[in-house]
């Protein structure tokens, strides 16, 4: 069975590094789809964004998840990365790399992880305002739980 490469990390990563780590030498790929989410500037009003784990927990949530796109989905390749720290606006926070043989396992793997990590993986986020001071930590959004329930239907 193929088994996800996780990594959770303060330092930026390199989404083509990624790719060619996930296919090199294999010929059986037909699909790699990716998805790189990124600090927004909330308007302008955000100088950062001040990302926390759970150590250990995170990256074993992470791997259940990354488990059981591969499974599910029939994936040849998963690599999921979340980043730490204070990420700017425009900076990376997180990256899903997903390979299949045809395309639509590829999106839906994808897809289902993302889904999953923004509800289910042990990662908070707290705002830091243009004016200096510290906005709360973010609140989960009705709308990820609604995008990971379609999966728990199917």
């Amino acid at each position: 069975m193929t088994t996800p490469t996780i990594r959770v990390q303060r330092e930026n990563f390199d989404l083509q590094t990624e790719i060619d780590r996930l296919t090199a030498g294999r010929a059986d790929i037909g699909a790699v789809v990716t998805f790189t989410g990124l600090c927004r500037d909330e308007g302008g009003s955000l100088t950062a964004l001040e990302l926390e784990h759970y150590p250990g927990m995170a990256e074993a949530e992470m791997r259940r998840i990354g488990e059981e796109a591969i499974s599910r989905f029939s994936l040849l390749g998963l690599t999921a990365v979340h980043r730490y720290g204070k990420i700017a606006p425009g900076e990376t926070i997180v990256m899903v790399v997903a390979s299949a043989p045809h395309r639509q396992a590829a999106f839906d793997g994808a897809s289902f992880v993302m889904d999953f990590l923004k509800t289910a993986a042990p990662f908070w986020k707290k705002e830091h305002l243009q004016d200096g001071s510290a906005g709360g930590w973010v609140s989960a959004k009705d709308a990820d739980d609604r995008a990971r329930d379609k999966w728990i239907t199917r």
